[in-house]
């Protein structure tokens, strides 16, 4: 009984956390993008605007269900679902904190990036079953950069897990901290098991991997469809993407899929790339910094304030750069990214076999 209990509660658990950091990143977004161009941002419901967007919620969740009349309707009531449910999923494997984790698999990356690959398959349902042009355009534009920008966002991990050695993400966690099974040397050298905090994470690893998230962190904002790749919407060029005949509850879950989909890339990153759930802080000789900031507690804490981080990064470039051409944003991608992916990749190869063996 409370087997089951437990397989209810942590989907329950997953969602009012994407619910609640999508009412705060909506929130944090306006305030950001009001820093940046010199203005104030929400300030009129509640205090400093804080209760703007759950006002703006409850209006989009009271809007009536709209279908377009020649939209193929079976194709258009599924795509938000799917679109949702495929970044949903994703969160099962996420490691939270030290064994803190929904399902704990041994191929926990394989699995994330199989389910999440599914969102180009709503995408494509909800501009074909809205049977509009401008939604057509938009979701085609969208798959293509999707499809183009997985490529390098595989390699970039492929080059990190051929570093571990392993698929699971709790255990690639470990290999970022104190608690690591096997010993872990900051740039192939300095041996930092016992040190820990940022010297162990895998960007210090080895000096190629610093490459490999840059590379993952740009894919990964191409993936999400935000600015400077926010292509397949383009509000001045195509009204509103895929979801331009979207309303009501609907759009809500595009909506809520967009900015799980900005959290699960950001805090991915973090578990593979920055240490996970492990402290920042390293071990000072007798100053045991790293002991004393590790536990579940502190790695929940760890894993939200590095994700959360990543994010902030996220909204400052969208109101920073322009908006790439579709020609640039494809020179980019198989010019540059894949190129540079294979290089690493072969550079990981070579770093397991000469450095860590």
């Amino acid at each position: 009984m409370s087997e089951f209990i437990v397989h209810i509660a942590v989907p329950i658990a997953i969602f009012l956390f994407i619910a609640g950091f999508t009412l705060f990143a909506v929130y944090a977004e306006r305030k950001i993008a009001g820093f940046v161009q010199d203005r104030l941002g929400p300030m009129e419901t509640g205090k400093y605007g804080l209760v703007q967007t759950m006002a703006d919620i409850l209006k989009l969740l009271q809007k009536e269900f709209i279908t377009p009349s020649a939209a193929d309707k079976v194709l258009f009531a599924l795509a938000p679902i799917v679109i949702f449910t495929a970044v949903f999923i994703g969160f099962s494997v996420i490691p939270w904190a030290p064994d803190f984790i929904p399902a704990n698999t041994n191929t926990g990356l394989f699995f994330i990036m199989a389910v999440v690959s599914i969102d180009a398959i709503g995408i494509l349902m909800a501009g074909w079953g809205s049977n509009n042009k401008y939604s057509l355009l938009g979701a085609i534009r969208a798959i293509a950069q999707m499809v183009s920008y997985e490529i390098p966002v595989g390699l970039s991990l492929i080059a990190a897990v051929m570093i571990t050695q392993t698929l699971n993400l709790n255990d690639i966690a470990y290999l970022q901290g104190i608690n690591s099974p096997t010993p872990i040397y900051f740039m192939g050298f300095w041996d930092v098991t016992d040190v820990g905090g940022i010297f162990a994470w895998h960007i210090f690893q080895a000096p190629h991997l610093l490459i490999v998230y840059v590379i993952f962190f740009i894919a990964s904002l191409a993936e999400c469809n935000r600015a400077p790749f926010d292509i397949p919407e383009a509000e001045s060029e195509l009204i509103g993407g895929f979801h331009t005949e979207y309303g009501g509850i609907k759009f809500a879950f595009l909506f809520l899929a967009e900015y799980a989909m900005m959290f699960l890339v950001a805090v991915l990153g973090a578990v593979i790339f920055l240490g996970g759930w492990n402290s920042m802080l390293p071990n000072i000789g007798s100053i045991r910094l790293a002991d004393w900031t590790t536990g579940l507690g502190w790695g929940i804490f760890w894993t939200l304030l590095k994700s959360l981080t990543i994010v902030g990064v996220q909204m400052w470039i969208r109101w920073t750069l322009p908006r790439f051409r579709a020609d640039q944003l494809m020179t980019l991608c198989w010019k540059v990214l894949i190129p540079v992916a294979f290089v690493c990749l072969a550079i990981s190869g070579l770093w397991r076999i000469i450095v860590m063996l």
